[in-house]
């Protein structure tokens, strides 16, 4: 299994680097049914301008339209980024049986750092996780991104100030 998750792993790394193109925070996901990607998504919230423009929100809808059905039980989500509550709830709802993902979140994680959501016995489903495939490239692609947006934002106060 390990070898599938690392290669659907680098599928959802290419998603979030599409993001990342867009000027979005680099996120990532695929959806794989039968060993095939029928969905994929990346951040949209600031294209968008919609706070549940996640990757996996995405991914989730277009596999749903892809299945003919609100259940997605026979697949597995890759994402970049551990899920939040909302995509965590969400893939709850869609009975997702499994979920892989690479870089933990310190702040919204909901698969097992903060809370995990997706094996809570109170619901009335929940999915297998697998954490830490390619953790470092997942987590290296965030880094970098708020590195330099940080760079921006500096630079920028710089010149401003530089006017007065």
């Amino acid at each position: 299994m390990e070898e599938h998750d690392q290669r659907f792993m680098k599928e959802a790394i290419n998603e979030a680097l599409r993001a990342q193109e867009k000027g979005e925070v680099p996120i990532g996901a695929v959806i794989v049914f039968k060993g095939e990607i029928i969905a994929r998504g990346h951040n949209e919230r600031e294209t968008r301008q919609r706070s549940d423009a996640h990757a996996e929100m995405i991914a989730i809808e277009k596999a749903c339209e892809y299945m003919g059905s609100w259940r997605l039980e026979d697949c597995t989500l890759y994402v970049t980024l551990e899920p939040c509550p909302m995509c965590a709830g969400a893939l709850v709802q869609a009975r997702v049986p499994r979920v892989v993902f690479g870089a933990v979140d310190p702040k919204a994680g909901c698969a097992g750092t903060l809370m995990n959501l997706l094996d809570d016995s109170r619901f009335n489903h929940r999915a297998d996780v697998r954490a830490g495939i390619l953790e470092e490239e997942c987590g290296l692609l965030l880094t970098s991104f708020f590195q330099e947006l940080r760079k921006k934002k500096k630079e920028k106060k710089r010149q401003k100030s530089d006017l007065f």
